[in-house]
């Protein structure tokens, strides 16, 4: 996303279309969030340092990352329009390419 590209808060139509591309995403509308299971507390910190690494990228922060020794949740808005934006659907879609 381009910083001229101006951002919205994108309506529940449109973030039920696009969490139907993203496997175990799920929203309360205010933002999306999902929780990763690993195989142990190695791989959760690899896919937790992965996921700063892209949030760093993206220019993007989570919400919450929580950490539990094999799992991690991650959840996402967009706080300048205050709700879930494409920016979060981008940085969601570039966590699943990840591999843990």
């Amino acid at each position: 996303m381009t910083k001229q590209t101006k951002l919205t808060t994108l309506k529940k139509e449109q973030i039920e279309k696009d969490l139907k591309n993203l496997k175990g995403w799920k929203t309360d509308y205010s933002s999306i969030k999902k929780i990763f299971k690993t195989k142990g507390f190695p791989q959760t910190m690899g896919l937790t340092t992965a996921i700063c690494a892209l949030c760093q990228q993206h220019d993007h922060h989570p919400d919450y990352l929580t950490l539990k020794y094999s799992e991690v949740e991650v959840s996402f808005s967009t706080h300048s329009v205050k709700g879930i934006s494409r920016k979060d659907f981008e940085i969601a879609r570039d966590i699943e390419t990840l591999k843990f």
